[in-house]
């Protein structure tokens, strides 16, 4: 059974990210003697086959037009305020209202923490379960982390990714932590260093999850929502739910938003939510997280300069990689019409510039290719050295496959102590 439960978490996870669904590496094209010279060698293979190269010239002829890097922009401030307003315009952020009321469901102390289950109302879809985490006893106000999950695949968990609670935990996430975090509920591990955490699902997980029962019938592929923790209802619902994405996604852009709008506005509630409490101080939050939890930082690290300190985890490329090389291992939650010619992707976190900024790679990560994960390095290298900020980046490379393992964990704790702590 465990073995079932590992090879699950792992078909799972590279499902979510598309690795899964038949899809094949670029095979080698056949091209005429007539167009011998448009044809492509095998390094030059895109995953959209000969229109790679063009529709990549598109956004690659020179630099985006509010990179910072550009010779024009020489005031920090102004450029940030040019930038972000064209960043958050094309993005559709939207209006979400005024910060919903908090409902706390249950409070109690395990491992020497102190929990809180809440919950709150949006104008729209299932309440907003979040869970809060602080050391126990600690009086004053702490530093605090807006902490995020991934995705994984797995679209019926969502805070339960990275927490522990001393209730019973369910085997999938006991397997989940195991394979991505070696072993750590890494929400927990960075409380206990004097923070306090919230924790809340994301649009589209677990309590922000789409229900069966409310979509149309002929939509529900055959599925209902009874017995929804049992395993096998767990994968199906999952299977279901990745091949739902390309509906959500289109459905918001009719909409005049986008997936990563969505993430932003309601992790800006969070936010809120987490600066409201009187144990919190609001000059020292920091967030992160991995993968699309790394996506979310990208976002809110870049946008909302609330966050002082943030943390990257395995999502970090350039468009161009995305472009040529990996959508297919992506979901729909990544892409913001047009933004790719006026900032490239780490651009985006690098609206944040001078504010203290970390981004973890994992060498071997199958989701990005090696170089352009280094040229994502760069790029925001760049950013901090022309701002004079080059103290405040920092980039590392650990070997392996995608994951936030305990030595990342560990650097991504000590980085959040030097600039909340200090």
């Amino acid at each position: 059974m465990k073995k079932q439960r590992r090879d699950f978490i792992k078909t799972a996870g590279l499902a979510g990210f598309g690795l899964a669904g038949g899809v094949l590496s670029p095979q080698s094209f056949a091209f005429s003697p007539a167009i011998k010279d448009l044809a492509m060698s095998k390094s030059d293979l895109s995953i959209i086959g000969p229109y790679g190269p063009w529709a990549n010239g598109l956004i690659s002829k020179e630099l985006p037009s509010l990179s910072f890097r550009n010779e024009r922009f020489t005031a920090l401030e102004s450029w940030k305020m040019e930038a972000m307003s064209t960043a958050k315009e094309r993005l559709g952020i939207p209006d979400l209202g005024k910060v919903p009321e908090v409902t706390v469901h249950d409070t109690y102390v395990n491992d020497g923490l102190r929990f809180e289950e809440i919950s709150w109302q949006l104008p729209y879809g299932n309440p907003t379960k979040a869970l809060v985490i602080k050391p126990e006893g600690v009086k004053g106000r702490l530093p605090a982390i807006l902490a995020f999950h991934d995705h994984g695949g797995n679209k019926y968990f969502g805070l339960r990714k990275i927490t522990r609670t001393g209730k019973a935990q369910h085997p999938l996430m006991i397997e989940h932590q195991d394979h991505y975090y070696e072993g750590k509920a890494w929400a927990n591990e960075i409380a206990k260093r004097g923070y306090v955490v919230i924790v809340p699902d994301s649009f589209t997980f677990a309590s922000r999850r789409v229900l069966l029962e409310e979509v149309p019938e002929n939509r529900r592929g055959g599925l209902t929502d009874e017995n929804p923790e049992k395993e096998e209802n767990i994968s199906a619902y999952n299977k279901w739910a990745a091949d739902h994405e390309h509906i959500m996604a289109k459905s918001l852009f009719c909409g005049g938003t986008s997936w990563p709008a969505v993430f932003f506005a309601e992790d800006q509630v969070a936010l809120e939510v987490l600066l409201a409490r009187k144990d919190v101080d609001p000059d020292r939050v920091g967030c992160g997280g991995l993968s699309g939890g790394g996506l979310r930082t990208v976002m809110m690290g870049g946008l909302d300069h609330r966050i002082k300190c943030a943390v990257c985890v395995g999502f970090m490329s350039t468009w161009t990689d995305f472009l040529l090389n990996r959508a297919y291992t992506h979901t729909w939650m990544a892409y913001v019409p047009r933004l790719p010619n006026e900032l490239d992707f780490p651009e985006i976190l690098g609206l944040r510039v001078p504010l203290p900024t970390l981004v973890l790679n994992d060498i071997d990560d199958q989701l990005y290719t090696l170089p352009e994960m280094q040229k994502a390095d760069k790029i925001l290298e760049a950013v901090f050295v022309k701002a004079g900020a080059q103290d405040k980046y920092k980039a590392s490379y650990y070997p392996g496959l995608h994951k936030f393992d305990q030595a990342m964990q560990i650097e991504a704790f000590e980085w959040w102590d030097q600039w909340l702590k200090n």
